[in-house]
């Protein structure tokens, strides 16, 4: 069999993006978050824990869950991506973790509303989230093989709004056929198809499965178009001993390599709170404006939409301008978006007092959803192609730990932070506060990252 054309590579790896932005949109943010709240309120509330505190529990807990999730990613990426680097080896990596990733996901089927498995169902969800970080590191080490330093922020940008395209697709498909509402009913206003039944949410449990059914069948153009250079294999031992010699050499060498060692430390801000943003917003609405998962979902549509068309542009706009503009950008309108929702309640929107019947505040909240969709997409794209930029070409994949390091060693931090805000407040709005700090934080460090990457500065 001839090998696939370099169009077909470049589609094949753009197929990830596709095959796993659904566990981000409707796992993570705007189906299945909302309901693991939704019935943990249930069973608090049912326990005698009053309203507003079960709430903030409730957002304390899936905090809780993310920050172990992303401690065990963050201990693990680097290793990982050292010896895999070592070894020249990455499909085999992909392999294990895709795995773990439709395991983890398949299981979220157990989250029954009669007898909700609180550890268990974290423990599925952990799966399934270390299953597409680690695919994650080790795709994203790809990407240098696929077009030249100009031509790899295009194809990152494209590659995450065919991700999106692919999430708004399936989120879609869960609204009007699976995830039901309060009377039972999915957006089309039938009953879940297949016979799931409302009463026990089986329709919005599918979710898990669907997720990774779709998994399954969009990464077999990836496994059947991406291939990696031939090189002699190495045996494994050799590779884990070479390979944390290396990584120990890296890991020292950091401090002297100022523009990665900046860019690494600003990363590790703004990603977080990027992810406590989507993380939380599907939690934020359901607690604070009291939407239901169907409205939530509708806002994930919104917000997917915006995304794929403004990071397809983004991706011409990293190709001219370069990343680090980029990013600048995004960070900017993020901290202006936080401190508007810090704003928005069923009370008011803007400080400005409005009906308990108006609808200006769910209006707002939209609007603000489209923003933070059209500029997230292009700062992970832009910061994708800010890394490969940064990496030494030799040791990319070990480069793509560092990165997934940089993004889950604070991983607790903001689901920490947001976790004890909401306790010690007992508010949902206050507990989103310290993501505008790690937006700041980010935004600050950026300022001693070299746009052409460390050897270009040091040799300057």
């Amino acid at each position: 069999m001839g090998q696939p054309s370099h169009r077909k590579r470049i589609w094949g790896w753009m197929m990830y993006d596709w095959a796993t932005q659904p566990f981000h949109t409707l796992i993570l943010t705007f189906i299945f978050g909302p309901y693991f709240a939704e019935q943990v309120i249930a069973h608090l509330v049912a326990g005698g824990m009053d309203a507003a505190h079960a709430k903030a529990e409730a957002q304390s807990i899936w905090g809780y869950g993310l920050t172990a999730a992303g401690l065990m990613i963050a201990v693990s990426a680097p290793i990982l991506g050292a010896i895999a680097d070592e070894s020249k080896r990455r499909m085999p990596w992909i392999w294990l973790f895709s795995a773990l990733y439709v395991i983890g996901s398949a299981g979220l089927w157990m989250a029954s509303p009669e007898s909700f498995p609180i550890m268990l169902v974290l423990v599925f969800f952990g799966l399934g989230l270390i299953g597409v970080e680690f695919t994650t590191i080790f795709t994203n080490a790809l990407l240098p093989a696929l077009g030249t330093r100009e031509e790899i922020g295009k194809i990152s940008g494209n590659g995450w709004a065919w991700g999106y395209v692919g999430g708004i697709v399936a989120l879609v498909i869960m609204l009007l056929l699976f995830s039901e509402n309060a009377d039972g009913v999915t957006l089309l206003d039938n009953a879940p198809l297949f016979g799931l039944d409302p009463a026990m949410r089986e329709g919005t449990r599918f979710v898990g499965p669907f997720v990774a059914l779709w998994f399954v069948l969009s990464m077999i153009p990836f496994f059947l178009w991406v291939r990696e250079p031939a090189s002699k294999s190495v045996p494994m031992a050799r590779s884990v001993k070479n390979g944390m010699r290396d990584l120990t050499k890296t890991l020292r060498s950091l401090p002297s390599r100022h523009s990665l060692f900046a860019f690494l430390g600003s990363s590790m801000f703004y990603r977080d709170a990027l992810n406590g943003v989507f993380t939380f917003g599907g939690i934020y609405a359901l607690g604070a404006l009291e939407w239901s998962v169907v409205q939530i979902g509708v806002f994930g549509i919104l917000a997917a939409f915006t995304g794929a068309v403004f990071t397809f542009a983004g991706g011409f706009a990293d190709q001219k301008f370069g990343p680090k503009p980029v990013i600048i950008f995004c960070i900017l309108v993020l901290i202006s978006v936080c401190l508007v929702i810090l704003t928005i309640s069923r009370e008011s929107v803007l400080f400005q007092t409005v009906e308990a019947t108006s609808h200006l505040p769910d209006i707002a909240f939209y609007i603000c959803g489209a923003v933070l969709g059209a500029v997230s997409g292009v700062l992970q794209s832009a910061s994708r192609t800010m890394m490969v930029r940064q990496a030494d070409p030799a040791r990319v994949t070990e480069a793509f730990g560092l990165y997934a390091l940089s993004g889950k060693a604070t991983s607790f931090l903001a689901p920490g932070l947001i976790a004890l805000a909401s306790d010690v407040t007992n508010s949902q709005r206050l507990g989103i506060t310290p993501l505008i700090a790690l937006f700041i934080v980010g935004l600050v460090l950026l300022a001693w990252v070299h746009p052409e990457g460390t050897k270009v500065s040091e040799n300057a």
